[in-house]
């Protein structure tokens, strides 16, 4: 998962005309943790599709522009626009990641 470390870098990953997941995240939170440690096969599975996390207490500016309060939370872009979204409350569990992926993409 390629990491985004500037509001520049995220606008130009989200334009892609592709599909594209952020996820937001932050170094202190325990959730996060969890979601690092499925992710990995779960990517493999969507390995067409360009990964990227972004933190949010280090790139307020897209966090704030996307409303993310809880987190890891993962969006789907195209085109520059959010088209779908899982939040905190279910982006911790692999079954509701891969739901939510199979349903999106």
């Amino acid at each position: 998962m390629k990491a985004l470390r500037t509001y520049d870098d995220y606008r130009k990953a989200v334009r892609s005309n592709d599909a594209v997941i952020v996820k937001f995240y932050a170094d202190w939170c325990p959730d996060c943790a969890i979601f690092n440690d499925f992710i990995p096969s779960i990517m493999k599975e969507y390995r067409y599709i360009k990964w990227f996390e972004l933190n949010r207490d280090e790139v307020s500016q897209a966090a704030d522009e996307n409303d993310i309060g809880g987190i890891p939370d993962l969006l789907i872009f195209r085109k520059g626009a959010v088209t779908a979204r899982l939040g905190a409350h279910n982006a911790d569990k692999p079954g509701k990641v891969r739901e939510f992926l199979k349903e999106n993409l």
